[in-house]
């Protein structure tokens, strides 16, 4: 890890809380423009934060007209916005049941290269037979019953397969001799062979070695079944915990299991969830928020939330990193786009010392004191 904290912040349609798009400050007309997200992200970078998330999800659109009826592709969104805003990480979610590593592996690769080495991603599972029906390719038989193990073990070999297929281009492949007409030498691509419990892959890629050589990886922490994979993969670890004292314990846990794969967990960041509406006013927006939400739409907490002024959360985040209950923080805000713009000029200067923005002169890698992985296929 690099030694400062670490924040970030997720940046997902109109918020996360399901009541924020037909808020006061939400325009419903642009959540599905590009410059609804470019708005964010700019925001969020003029503030000098580590990086954003752009959630996803393959949930299936609710029956309840008050429901916000869909979601944008996340990649996309991501490789829309990274040319774009200089100077922030760009981190898409991206569900690894029901698709290929391949093509993963290839859209993650390509996101890294337009956004010249600030790209990650954050492989998540797909839990339900709905979201399986969309795709149509299991059948209920195939699908039904799958336990949390059974998606991560799943999660974990999709990592694998993208790591080795980043790797199968040495970093010196490119020739781009126009003279001779070769661009690529092909000595230096390499099979990558790899035969799994769920997939089967021979390789190469087809797209370069990222700038990157890994996109940064970063995985939820939060399940004992994503532990495993997450002590194997992850270069940085998402929390949700109610309270400090219990994310000590989450990051206790990542730690361990970071040590138990073989790995330093003094290199791997783990960051607490933290839900965000602040303002004097805040108490008074969350019941309007909660009032507009769909019927029988999750409006508790999924994380520590902090309602209120940005003092009082400033001091809660201070607290917290001196306690070691987390390296880092993802700040998600309630609604949007107003909560990423509370967050870059209420709470960072309330922060103080404690958080100095660093210039983004590297990698999203840089950023996080990861030195850039060597290929596993490349010669002596």
């Amino acid at each position: 890890m690099s030694g400062r904290l670490h924040l970030a912040v997720e940046l997902g349609a109109a918020g996360r809380h399901p009541g924020a798009w037909r808020a006061g400050g939400a325009d419903p007309a642009r959540l599905f423009t590009a410059g609804h997200h470019l708005d964010l992200v700019r925001t969020a970078a003029r503030g000098g934060l580590d990086l954003v998330v752009l959630p996803d999800s393959l949930q299936p659109p609710s029956a309840d007209p008050a429901a916000l009826p869909g979601t944008l592709d996340a990649v996309a969104v991501a490789a829309r916005v990274a040319p774009a805003v200089p100077g922030i990480g760009i981190v898409p979610a991206v569900t690894v049941t029901h698709t290929e590593p391949f093509h993963l592996s290839k859209a993650v690769a390509t996101l890294d290269f337009v956004s010249t080495g600030r790209a990650g991603w954050q492989p998540e599972v797909s839990r339900t037979q709905a979201e399986a029906d969309l795709f149509g390719r299991a059948t209920p038989a195939e699908t039904a019953g799958r336990d949390a193990a059974s998606l991560w073990r799943e999660a974990g070999e999709v990592v694998e397969v993208a790591a080795r297929l980043w790797d199968s281009w040495e970093d010196d492949a490119e020739i781009r001799d126009a003279a001779t007409g070769r661009f690529v030498d092909r000595d230096r691509l390499h099979h990558i062979d790899f035969t799994g419990e769920f997939f089967s892959v021979k390789g190469p890629s087809i797209t370069p070695r990222p700038p990157q050589g890994h996109p940064l990886t970063v995985l939820r922490g939060d399940e004992q079944a994503a532990l495993a994979v997450v002590g194997r993969h992850a270069d940085v670890v998402r929390v949700a915990a109610g309270s400090v004292a219990a994310a000590a314990e989450a990051r206790d846990r990542v730690r361990a299991a970071v040590a138990g794969a073989g790995r330093d967990p003094e290199r791997v960041a783990v960051l607490l969830d933290v839900e965000t509406l602040l303002g004097d006013d805040a108490g008074a927006r969350l019941r309007e928020l909660d009032a507009l939400a769909p019927a029988g739409a999750d409006t508790a907490p999924a994380t520590l939330r902090h309602t209120g002024g940005a003092a009082e959360l400033a001091e809660l985040l201070r607290d917290a990193a001196e306690e070691r209950a987390a390296d880092g923080f993802v700040l998600v805000p309630l609604a949007l786009p107003d909560g990423v713009g509370e967050i870059v000029d209420a709470l960072l200067p309330a922060l103080g010392d404690a958080w100095a923005p660093a210039p983004y002169d590297g990698t999203l890698r840089d950023r996080f004191g990861l030195t850039r992985p060597a290929g596993r296929y490349a010669r002596a």
